[in-house]
């Protein structure tokens, strides 16, 4: 069974930096792709960002390119998401997500296991 625990969630003011994390539970974490997506109030759900397993390869939505990034350590069964540069625009929950097999994948529909989520609100 796959477990992701999200993280880092919290207040922070327009400009300021959050760094979210996503720890997951089993064996092959090394061999999954890890999407971060967002749901804010009365919205649909969004994709964010998305690692390969060796972090080869990211991905960004236009929203949060040059802002956000993405990384994971295999090691601790982790995966980070930095935002710096926050705006208002950004609060929402977000939520960590696994697909258990490698590759590039933007739709929520293309994950396997969702966490709870971490919710981040940020204050103009």
């Amino acid at each position: 069974q796959v477990q992701l625990v999200e993280s880092g969630g919290g207040l922070v003011q327009a400009g300021g930096s959050l760094r979210l994390s996503c720890a997951a539970s089993g064996r092959t974490f090394s061999s999954w792709t890890m999407g971060w997506f967002r749901q804010a109030p009365g919205q649909e759900r969004e994709f964010v960002a998305t690692i390969t397993w060796n972090g080869g390869s990211t991905y960004y939505a236009d929203s949060v390119k040059g802002r956000f990034n993405i990384s994971r350590v295999n090691a601790k069964n982790t995966v980070y998401l930095q935002m710096n540069s926050l705006k208002p625009e950004d609060m929402a929950i977000y939520y960590c997500a696994a697909r258990l097999s490698s590759g590039i994948f933007v739709r929520g529909r293309d994950y396997d296991y969702w966490g709870q989520g971490t919710q981040v609100t940020v204050s103009s």
